[in-house]
């Protein structure tokens, strides 16, 4: 099996988490909890599990009360093997192991989605999942954007969180008597700078190690650690207080370690992290468009330089490393299956299936006039620059190809994409 985990170039890495849309946290601060401008539509739970499987959370995510899927199912998981180096991963060769741990040491985490229901805020849930959003900054995947409905939105997110919304801000009693100063001292004190980022605010004190911590375990929960300015979109304030003093009460897999915080100082944190004004949210730009070489460019040097790096991975020949062709050939994630792989020469001639079926060039124009190929690398640039623009970025929930490739890839093609 190919690391037809391949998919997690559309992994799930942000967890039914953080939201930074416009309207939410991304703004100066405001009350607590504020999320996006999206109305919050009533979610019926007990379509959860069909849509867990449509869209295939699990080949991502860990979710609970729902079965692991099979091995060759298994994004993530295959990626983790992958670079524990362990036989489970994909029964892949020695060799095959050697040659992918490089490409994959940074794919094989992403968090779970145990005991969601009461600790994440329901219609944040609801506003991620459509806007999606850079939660996590030392993890290099993202969460892509899943062609989810609105509706299909608000069912999951009910089915994530089923805890009354009339619950949502019990902010004014939970946080009752808090002192926010204190907490920002006791966030430098306790070391929560080393795992985590607070943007919008003066920069984190990075010293000693937190309490509670295996120093083993460190690179990975720097890895998951989230970016705190989403703390007000994500959590209720009462399960805020009750997550510091104790997370694995709250969450039993967390790496988030128990600092020995007593209820006054959880409290103080909490009311910190959720009233401190922040700074507009900054996104990172999307980088200028660079003009054709005047060099020869050939379809080798573009291969190894930028359809090996990641495309290869989600659209590629069905046996191509022993897998299902990844889901930008045969389909997955809710995602139908486009039939293109960019696996060799004559493969990427080929195209793929549009909206209606019809076999398209991926050399054929866009709508801006842009080849399509092209397009979707350049949308990539716009979505981490904070866009969503109408075509999906590719590659999906990874980081965009530089300026440079982009640059490469329209060189060879307007010299007439030579072998």
């Amino acid at each position: 099996m190919r690391l037809l985990a391949a998919a997690l170039a559309i992994v799930v890495a942000g967890s039914v988490a953080a939201c930074g849309h416009p309207g939410g946290s991304g703004g100066a601060g405001g009350k607590p909890g504020t999320t996006t401008t999206d109305a919050v539509l009533q979610g019926d739970a007990s379509h959860g599990p069909a849509l867990v499987e449509r869209f295939e959370c699990t080949r991502c995510h860990v979710v609970a009360n729902v079965a692991e899927p099979p091995k060759d199912k298994q994004c993530a998981g295959c990626h983790h093997d992958i670079n524990a180096g362990t036989a489970s991963a994909a029964n892949a060769t020695a060799e095959q192991k050697a040659r992918w741990q490089p490409k994959v040491a940074e794919l094989g985490d992403v968090p779970s989605l145990v005991s969601t229901g009461g600790r994440l805020r329901r219609d944040w849930i609801q506003s991620f999942l459509l806007h999606p959003h850079d939660l996590r900054p030392g993890l290099q995947p993202t969460m892509p954007r899943l062609p989810l409905t609105p509706q299909q939105a608000a069912d999951l997110a009910t089915y994530f969180s089923p805890l009354d919304e009339a619950q949502r801000d019990d902010s004014a009693t939970a946080l009752a008597g808090a002192d926010a100063a204190r907490g920002r001292e006791l966030i430098d004190v306790k070391g929560c700078g080393v795992c985590h980022r607070l943007s919008g605010v003066a920069p984190l004190h990075v010293g000693m190690m937190p309490a509670g911590v295996v120093p083993a375990d460190m690179p990975r929960a720097v890895r998951l650690a989230p970016d705190l300015r989403f703390t007000r979109d994500r959590w209720r304030a009462s399960m805020l207080v009750r997550w510091l003093v104790d997370p694995s009460k709250v969450k039993a897999d967390t790496p988030m370690p128990k600092m020995g915080l007593s209820d006054d100082e959880a409290k103080a944190i909490a009311a910190y992290l959720l009233t401190a004004p922040l700074a507009p949210e900054e996104h990172k730009p999307v980088p200028a468009r660079l003009p054709v070489l005047t060099r020869k460019v050939s379809y080798d040097e573009v291969a190894t330089r930028v359809l090996r790096k990641t495309c290869w991975h989600c659209h590629g020949e069905p046996d191509f490393e022993r897998g299902d062709g990844g889901p930008g050939n045969s389909g997955g994630f809710g995602f139908k299956g486009r039939g293109l792989n960019l696996s060799d020469y004559p493969a990427t001639f080929a195209g793929f299936l549009d909206d209606t079926g019809r076999r398209t060039s991926v050399f054929a124009a866009a709508r801006d006039g842009t080849p399509y190929l092209v397009a979707a690398m350049l949308a990539r640039q716009r979505e981490e620059a904070g866009e969503e623009p109408e075509t999906r970025g590719m590659p999906l929930g990874l980081p965009a190809a530089s300026a440079e490739e982009v640059e490469l890839v329209e060189t060879w093609i307007a010299q007439g994409k030579p072998r």
